[in-house]
Order: structure tokens, then C-alpha cells, then sequence
């Protein structure tokens, strides 16, 4: 088990790739705490994760809080004694529309949870594991980032905006033996996904078809599942990646290589 003994603190704690990323973890031999705004989720979460409650810490938070977010630590390290991985899945998607159409408030939002929620969680927790002798930070990217596909560009600017702060905290950090990455996932197969396939799957159309229009150029002619990205991001927080820093990975079955 590649994380075992470490503790990983995941935000966005959701239906989605955060619950994955609190299962990959888990599985690999992690304590984990699992962060969201949604106190009661999060509550029944933990709770499917680790009946025990041993090794899985539920934090509700609101991650442009910073007074939260030093809160969020603070209980880590009192319930596990330091940090070792913060894994910032927490993201605000609904930033649609282009130049015209674009609400400036979604623009705000976007920037607001997607970059400097991150700097209010890492705040905290990269002095402790400064003080612990290091650790790993992966930040979620989106390959909207490199090409345009739905009309969203205020998130796909704030990930952008993201990755750049990767890179500039990786070479801050570095020193202090805090690594830090990006994950870049496409499409993922999940619950949003889903819900997006079956929503276009009409007029005679299966999910099989629209799912072969999304992917059928892919190399591999499929999507990448929430949970395959999600151990990818477990790699990056184990010691398996211990010499790697200020890198992305894409996690998109090919379809896109940059």
C-alpha cells in the first residue's frame, strides 16, 4: 500500500472524483480527511468509508474561508498528528459561457474556489509539513486548460491560473521537501458524466453511441474513470513520486497529448 501511515487531507469531498480520491487513498493504507461544505454528505461518507471511524476524519469546510481552512488543519494534526498530502479536488465548474455571454460573477467564483482556495488550505498545512519534513500537493487541472471543447472559458482560465500557481509553489516549496503536481483529467466517467450522456442519449440515441461520438477517436476509445484518475493522484501523494515536482500529468485515455 503505497500510502500507508500517511495522512492526506482531500477537499471537495463530493459524489464525484473527490470520493474517489478519499477511496483510492483509504485503499492504499492512508488516514484520510475528507473536507466539503456539506456537513451531513461528508457525515455518511466517512461513515461507508471507515464504519470504525479510525483512520477517516470528516471536516465540513468552506475552503475561501481562510479562518476554515486553518481550522481544517488544525484538527488533522489534532486527530493524526501532521499532514503529509493535500489533495485540492475542491473546484467551481459552473463558470460557462465566452466573451459576451460569460457571467462576471461565475468569472469571480471560478477564481475565487479554483486558485485561491488552494493557497487557503496550503497556508496552513504546508507549515506542518515543513515541520513533519515534507510532503506531496496535487492539484486538479482540466484539459480545457490546452483545448477549447464546451463553452466555459472562465473555468478553464481559472485551471490554467492553476497550473501556473503549481508550478511557482513547486519551486517555493521545493526546499522544504513539499512537492507539488497537477492532475489534468478530460472527460471522466462518474456521476456528472453520466448525467450528461443520458441527458443527450434521445431521439433514438444510446449511451453507447453518445459515448462513441465522445470517444471514438480516443487511442484507447473510452474515457477515463473518476476512480483511474484518482489513484493517479494517489502515485503523485505516495513516495513513488518522491523526485517529481512542477509537472502535469494528463489522465485522458490519449486524447490528447501536450
Amino acid at each position: 500500500m503505497i500510502l500507508d501511515g500517511k495522512t492526506i487531507l482531500i477537499t471537495g469531498v463530493g459524489d464525484g472524483l473527490g470520493r474517489e480520491c478519499a477511496e483510492s487513498a483509504y485503499r492504499q493504507g492512508a488516514n484520510v480527511v475528507i473536507a466539503a461544505r456539506s456537513a451531513d454528505k461528508l457525515a455518511k461518507f466517512a461513515e461507508e468509508l471507515d464504519p470504525s471511524g479510525e483512520r477517516v476524519l470528516a471536516a465540513p469546510t468552506d475552503i475561501t474561508d481562510q479562518e476554515a481552512c486553518d481550522a481544517l488543519v488544525a484538527a488533522t494534526v489534532e486527530r493524526f498528528g501532521t499532514v503529509h498530502g493535500l489533495a485540492q479536488v475542491a473546484a467551481y465548474e459552473n463558470a460557462w459561457g465566452g466573451l459576451y455571454d460569460a457571467k462576471d460573477q461565475d468569472w469571480h467564483r471560478a477564481l475565487e474556489i479554483n486558485v485561491l482556495g488552494l493557497y487557503n488550505v496550503l497556508r496552513p498545512a504546508a507549515k506542518v509539513m515543513k515541520a513533519a519534513g515534507g510532503g506531496s500537493v496535487v492539484v486538479i487541472g482540466s484539459q480545457s486548460m490546452f483545448k477549447p471543447s464546451l463553452p466555459q472559458v472562465g473555468y478553464a482560465a481559472s485551471k490554467g491560473a492553476l497550473l501556473t500557481s503549481a508550478y511557482y509553489l513547486a519551486d517555493e516549496l521545493g526546499p522544504d521537501n513539499i512537492r507539488v503536481n497537477m492532475v489534468v483529467p478530460s472527460w471522466m466517467w462518474g456521476p456528472p458524466v453520466e448525467l450528461y450522456v443520458d441527458m443527450l442519449a434521445t431521439d433514438g440515441k444510446t449511451r453507447e453511441d453518445v459515448l462513441g461520438e465522445i470517444t471514438g477517436k480516443f487511442p484507447l476509445r473510452r474515457m477515463a474513470e473518476d476512480g483511474e484518475v484518482a489513484d493517479v493522484v494517489a502515485f503523485f501523494l505516495s513516495d513513488l513520486a518522491k523526485a517529481v515536482t512542477g509537472q502535469h500529468l494528463q489522465v485522458n485515455c490519449g486524447e490528447l497529448s501536450r
